[in-house]
């Protein structure tokens, strides 16, 4: 095949309106040290909604979102360690330095220069294409490749935020926000022994969370029926945080998985950071995260529940997202 159909956001603004657009394609050529993928899947992201609407600033006009892409190499730029034929997996991290001082203590996700797929560079909403062999992922086996997709955004960025958010042997985990990487985030706490509560606005997130073993799940703004050890913000909505923050035990941990955030209003100092409480962000996963978690979801088979979309139909799958229509995460299949 020599062209393909890729969605490009021609101009960010809400998808209620028509910020993306469908056009055909040459088919891309990888580059020396990179893939080219034939996309078998793709997950919808809210960083692709922040990207379409323009909550994130211009990184590429143009740009193809999709940073959760499951593909089979169809031809290699002189890149080692993958065949044509291979199975492989495409994350939000797409490039780092290598030498500054961030990626040499390993810390690769803060390099200044690092670029991401789906916003640096063209993503998955497409059917075809091109990674860094150096930032290609191999998969486990035992799941479809609508249920990896989520695996490779969702999965690790929870999977960083809940090594973020200190949570201890056994501890009390708070999920606030109850989407594609919560439910991800919540089974493999659930796995290493924590009881989880979940506060979501969604009554289907809600049902979902107890359904995979949470302990209670409240709505957003409840208090939890006990004060917990740590506690991650899925939503992207900065009056949780208070809350969340007054939910939690003495010397507890707050981590903020997304990479927007609504304004914060007000903290109280006695009431949500005293008595040694903290705060903390997720900015991006590293290499090292995505093959641990990719590891522990090879050994733990996870509950993956997605909702496919055609390709074509990568709009009203990010309007369903905007809305909290999807239950678990969005794929897009070629």
């Amino acid at each position: 095949m020599t062209t393909q159909r890729v969605w490009r956001v021609h101009q960010p603004g809400p998808v209620t309106g028509d910020p993306l657009r469908l056009d055909d394609e040459p088919v891309p050529a990888p580059t020396d040290g990179e893939l080219l993928l034939r996309v078998r899947a793709c997950g919808v992201c809210r960083t692709d909604l922040h990207v379409t609407e323009g909550d994130l600033p211009v990184h590429r006009p143009d740009v193809v979102p999709g940073h959760e892409v499951v593909g089979k190499v169809v031809a290699t730029g002189d890149a080692s360690g993958f065949e044509v034929g291979d199975a492989v997996g495409v994350a939000w991290l797409r490039g780092t330095c290598g030498h500054c001082r961030y990626c040499v203590r390993g810390a690769e996700n803060l390099c200044p220069n690092s670029t991401y797929t789906g916003w640096d560079a063209d993503g998955g909403y497409a059917d075809y294409v091109t990674v860094p062999a150096d930032y290609a992922h191999p998969l486990p086996s035992g799941y479809s490749d609508v249920e990896l997709a989520p695996l490779l955004c969702a999965g690790i960025i929870g999977y960083r935020a809940l090594r973020r958010s200190g949570l201890p042997p056994g501890g009390r985990l708070g999920v606030y926000g109850f989407g594609a990487s919560a439910h991800l985030a919540t089974q493999v706490a659930l796995a290493e022994g924590a009881t989880v509560h979940v506060l979501t606005r969604s009554e289907a997130a809600r049902r979902l969370a107890l359904e995979l073993g949470a302990a209670s799940a409240g709505a957003a703004a409840d208090a939890p029926p006990e004060s917990l050890d740590a506690a991650i913000l899925f939503a992207p909505v900065g009056s949780l945080v208070p809350p969340a923050l007054e939910a939690l035990d003495r010397g507890g941990v707050l981590a903020i998985a997304g990479i927007h955030l609504t304004d914060v209003e007000h903290l109280n100092y006695q009431r949500h950071l005293f008595y040694e409480k903290e705060l903390r962000s997720v900015t991006a996963n590293t290499r090292a995260d995505a093959r641990e978690f990719l590891e522990f979801a090879g050994r733990h088979r996870l509950s993956v529940r997605t909702t496919p979309y055609p390709l074509d139909d990568a709009l009203q799958a990010l309007r369903d997202l905007a809305t909290d229509r999807v239950n678990g995460a969005a794929v897009l299949v070629p």
